[in-house]
């Protein structure tokens, strides 16, 4: 009798749990089908002429003064020849002073020699930890030039750590932190990138996107999401076992009440995983009209250690214009 009393009992937690889980689903969904998204202008890193800035941080609060980070190149859209810049506002996101280049290129042959680029920010234990992509001029090139080689031309993320989130920054290691897996039929065995850090259940989770060899001569339509983590903001990283969202060629995460909220940029949707894992299993798939792209979101959990966030609220995005793209600030429209 014991027995069936304690099963009994079991069945009903679970079902409850799985109503529960449900229910949140479903309000999120609510919730999700009505967002919009409002895009304004913003001075100092707006447009200019020949220059590129994109792929913008989250934004990092401290002390009254936002902080954004990007990639910033002179002649030329992509980030494999740009290095890290950053911002400060003093009015949450509308005017914006460029302070300059805050992390350069890497040392001759090493992961980060030809640009450092897709940068993002993160607190812990009174420091600030910059993690960034990199790459190197193309192995073999007889100019010591980067081809953008879709075979060879590996990418990796390191990380710089300072006192303040002004600067300086010192690499942890001339070493990447996340390398691209060695088997190539992996999601990530040609390009990791795009870091957003997050803390949570006492662990550093890492989120990335990834690229495979196997298809990386289709371009970035099948890149996808996956998660590492650390019990150090230093690493090392443990890659988990598989990818987490498909068609999410940038990452942008945030904390959504006690779970994690997602774009996915191919598709265009709004997703969210309880665990901040299993973004698939009840797949919320929210379309959105004219998102944000290569966001940041401002994240007030960046500088403190919480497990429920306040959701998204604002952020920072890029325009698309050519050799000339710029930032914009976006902020939520609830329909």
């Amino acid at each position: 009798m014991k027995k069936l009393t304690f099963l009994w009992i079991w069945c009903l937690t679970f079902v409850s749990s799985l109503t529960g889980e449900a229910q949140e689903i479903e309000a999120l969904r609510s919730k999700f089908s009505k967002i919009g998204f409002l895009y304004e202008k913003v001075s100092g890193i707006g447009y200019e002429k020949g220059c590129t800035r994109r792929d913008p941080s989250d934004i990092i609060k401290v002390n009254g003064i936002c902080y954004v980070y990007y990639t910033k190149i002179y002649g030329r859209a992509p980030g494999y020849w740009g290095s890290v810049w950053y911002a400060t506002s003093t009015d949450n996101g509308y005017n914006w002073k460029e302070q300059g280049e805050i992390l350069g290129l890497g040392k001759k042959g090493m992961f980060d020699s030809q640009a450092t680029f897709t940068p993002n920010i993160f607190s812990s234990g009174g420091k600030y930890y910059l993690y960034y992509t990199g790459v190197k001029p193309t192995p073999g090139n007889a100019k010591g030039e980067f081809e953008n080689n879709n075979t060879i031309d590996i990418t990796a993320i390191g990380v710089a750590v300072s006192d303040s989130p002004g600067g300086p920054f010192k690499r942890v290691s001339e070493e990447p932190i996340l390398k691209v897996s060695v088997e190539p039929e992996k999601f990530d065995s040609y390009r990791v990138d795009d870091a957003a850090l997050l803390y949570r259940n006492g662990l550093y989770w890492l989120y990335y996107k990834g690229r495979s060899r196997v298809n990386q001569s289709e371009g970035p339509a099948h890149t996808q999401m996956g998660v590492a983590f650390s019990k150090d903001p230093e690493g090392p990283f443990i890659k988990y076992s598989r990818p987490i969202l498909p068609q999410s060629h940038e990452v942008m995460i945030w904390q959504e009440g006690n779970g994690i909220g997602a774009l996915a940029s191919l598709s265009g949707t709004l997703e969210y995983a309880p665990d901040g894992i299993d973004f698939t299993g009840n797949k919320l798939s929210v379309k959105v009209k004219e998102f944000p792209r290569a966001p940041g979101a401002y994240r007030g959990d960046l500088n403190k250690v919480t497990n429920s966030g306040e959701g998204l609220k604002w952020g920072i995005s890029m325009v698309i214009n050519g050799d000339e793209c710029y930032l914009t600030m976006y902020s939520l429209l609830f329909k």
